[in-house]
């Protein structure tokens, strides 16, 4: 065994991902491996509570095996040299990837568009071109529900916050709204768009805990938002020129929309007046993704299936989940993540990543793609952004600065949809290839291919509590997968 003259040491600074020190810096030895960093980190930041797991990195390369053969042996730095140990808190639950299907669920007669978990993943909805909704029963993995009314295809479907809810919208001009227990309309469809219905986005929980607001986007260039008790428009928004192909509701009230027209307009919740318009896409708008989307999602939910005893509580429970998806601890001033990010992809092979509070102009441009880009999505953490492209390619950018990650590429036909795993760990897409694949983030590599359907696979979607993906397409099945 090595004396300790013999052991090489370096000094190191620990530092968030702001660049904010944290402690003083450190006499390590070079083979310090990422446990021990785990157990010095802890003990600067809180000695008495229980150890939470970390993630290094320096210069971008993270630590896995020591400090020596990752960083020292790979980058040729020096003993020298001090070394800026930058650490990231790593989601506490780990989501195994899914390797199976579990089921394949028959029913639709048409081509299934959408598919959705509800938000605390106990439920699944899925939209299909055969103008039914449908609800599964996930114990059983059956059906529960065929909610009939639509009389065109149904595009889209979204959960109510509070799980109580299921709107869908469709070419038939209309959205619907259905009570899931039941599988009953609740009252008639909501008129007033003159084309069909491209997208639909409940107010988040922390903001309005009835739940009984949901904005409806249309191919008619309008955004309405609806009062699902009273059953009226609360206002509508008529300012883009063209089709509105996304909309997004923002923790802090805001409604974020994409459109034809090559804009993304930036809205007051409340009134529907224009805050801001976001002018840099060459083409048309396709999707929209906030940073804090995973988080407005769930809401008062988390994977571990719990429910609030009250609404208050279920409504703090939310707020606090979004002030700590923005980084903010206890109403402390708001870091590099401190405000909600928005990213566009847009048919100009290009995507845009904004700041909207802080500026019109975008953070960065992300160029990579070959092809138009179908949909975009941010890591449940806010660290990372997935995107779906034509191409053939899952492409993984820097959700803070941009900067291009890895192409994930394995499909041999474009992929329509990306969706990432809770603890931002996995990814999973799906493509005209007829097949899903799952993604290994860290590794940047194919973890899993999961063959089965037997045509184009239209929509993906990763349960809230990490146990299940679903999958549906032109073949008419849904598929569940599981570990």
């Amino acid at each position: 065994m090595a004396s300790t003259e013999d052991v090489r040491h370096v000094v190191a600074q620990f530092r968030t991902e702001d660049g904010e020190a944290t402690g003083p810096p450190v006499n390590l030895p070079v083979d310090v491996s990422p446990s021990q960093l785990g157990l010095l980190i802890n003990q600067l930041l809180q000695p008495d509570d229980e150890p939470h797991p970390y993630s290094f990195y320096v210069d971008q390369v993270e630590i896995l095996r020591s400090l020596d053969e990752d960083v020292l042996q790979a980058t040729g730095r020096s003993t020298e040299d001090t070394l800026t140990i930058v650490y990231q808190p790593q989601a506490l639950f780990r989501v195994r990837p899914v390797t199976r299907c579990s089921s394949s669920l028959t029913g639709h007669t048409e081509a299934v568009l959408q598919v959705s978990f509800s938000p605390d993943g106990t439920q699944l909805a899925s939209a299909s071109g055969d103008t039914t909704v449908r609800v599964w029963d996930l114990n059983t993995e059956t059906p529960r529900f065929t909610c009939r009314g639509h009389t065109n295809w149904v595009l889209s479907v979204s959960w109510s916050p509070d799980c109580r809810t299921l709107a869908s919208g469709g070419m038939d001009n209309t959205v619907r709204l259905w009570d899931p227990a039941t599988g009953k309309p609740l009252g008639g469809p909501l008129k007033g768009h003159t084309k069909w219905i491209t997208g639909l986005v409940w107010e988040p929980f922390h903001l309005n805990p009835a739940c009984n607001r949901v904005a409806s986007s249309s191919k008619d260039g309008t955004v309405r938002v609806w009062d699902t008790v009273n059953r009226i428009t609360v206002f509508a928004i008529a300012q883009h020129t063209a089709a509105v192909t996304s909309v997004r509701w923002g923790g802090d009230g805001k409604l974020y929309t994409g459109s034809q027209d090559k804009t993304i307009k930036v809205w007051n919740a409340r009134d529907g007046s224009l805050i801001k318009t976001l002018v840099g896409h060459a083409h048309w708008v396709n999707t929209l993704a906030l940073s804090t989307d995973y988080v407005l999602r769930t809401g008062p939910f988390d994977h571990t299936g719990q429910r609030p005893e009250s609404t208050e509580e279920a409504q703090k429970a939310a707020l606090d989940r979004y002030h700590q998806a923005l980084g903010k601890k206890d109403g402390a001033s708001s870091t590099s993540l401190g405000w909600e990010r928005v990213v566009s992809g847009s048919d100009d092979y290009t995507m845009y990543l904004w700041e909207p509070y802080k500026s019109k102009k975008p953070l960065a441009r992300l160029t990579g793609h070959q092809k138009l880009i179908n949909q975009v999505g941010f890591s449940p953490d806010g660290r990372w952004i997935a995107s779906a492209g034509f191409d053939n390619a899952v492409k993984i950018w820097d959700a803070v600065t941009g900067k291009f990650i890895a192409s994930l590429r394995g499909h041999v036909g474009p992929v329509y949809q990306v969706c990432w795993s809770s603890d931002s760990r996995l990814l999973v897409s799906s493509s005209k290839d007829s097949t899903c694949k799952v993604w290994d983030v860290r590794t940047k590599k194919l973890k899993m291919d999961l063959p089965g359907h037997a045509d184009e696979v239209f929509a993906v979607d990763w349960s809230p509590r990490g146990d299940r993906v679903a999958s549906g397409g032109r073949d008419r099945v849904l598929k569940i997968w599981r570990h």
